[in-house]
């Protein structure tokens, strides 16, 4: 399978299966971006389908899952036929380069995906032509370079986020209207690991630690931190209406 300009990405990340036991930070995030879904969802560099699935307790009008890498598109589709998956997804082979020109949505996600994109800027300027006007687009990425590790390295990580640098990636079309850190505990126990234990891949233990012991403490700290720790950053832009 190819996409529409003949290329095929292979991704090589192992990280989608340990996390796809993940409970707790999927109810977190999908909370957060709650108010910011509409009903013609674009969901790029889709995976697995988890985000397809953490997502599916509503219904929308149109949910495309688009992913460059065709064997991870393969699964998506094995999962829509032994029904882990909603089956009236659109699924495709590709990038947000490939869309057609007349194809708008309302939300377009980018849930652990910008950061593994090289031209971050260029890739917003152009999935902002494909966004309705008071569209949004989610980006949910890690956070803070200076917890930078060989696992993001192996994983496809140009970067991690912090709030300065989403703000200057950001097309003259849209305005950021939601900037917040998220998960304050697993941002010290990510620096400890760095600076201590200098771990590299996570193990499938610790990462079920961190979602059941770690997370809930997070969604009660990060308010009253104000979202100022994370080693998550939420970044919503809403497309101006001109």
């Amino acid at each position: 399978m190819t996409n529409r300009s003949g290329t095929e990405i292979d991704y090589v990340g192992s990280e989608l299966d340990v996390f796809s036991h993940v409970k707790n930070w999927k109810a977190y995030w999908a909370k957060m971006i709650a108010p910011y879904l509409g009903e013609e969802v674009l969901d790029v560099g889709a995976g697995i389908g988890a985000t397809a699935i953490n997502l599916s307790r509503r219904t929308y009008k149109t949910w495309v899952e688009l992913e460059p890498d065709p064997k991870l598109v393969e699964r998506i589709v094995q999962g829509q036929q032994n029904g882990t998956i909603p089956s009236s997804i659109e699924v495709r082979v590709g990038t947000a380069h490939d869309l057609s020109a007349d194809e708008l949505f309302d939300t377009v996600l980018y849930i652990d995906v910008l950061e593994h994109i090289e031209e971050d800027r260029t890739e917003l300027e152009n999935i902002a032509k494909h966004l309705k006007p008071g569209g949004h687009v989610i980006v949910l990425s890690p956070a803070h370079q200076y917890l930078f590790t060989e696992f993001d390295r192996q994983v496809g990580h140009c970067r991690r986020y912090n709030k300065q640098k989403l703000k200057a990636i950001k097309p003259d079309s849209l305005e950021i209207v939601c900037l917040k850190y998220m998960d304050s505990v697993g941002m010290l126990a990510s620096l400890g690991n760095k600076l201590l234990l200098k771990s590299g891949n996570p193990t499938l233990g610790q990462v079920k630690i961190w979602d059941r012991l770690m997370v809930p403490v997070s969604r009660i700290t990060d308010p009253l931190t104000g979202h100022a720790l994370g080693k998550s950053i939420l970044s919503v832009y809403k497309k101006v209406v001109k």
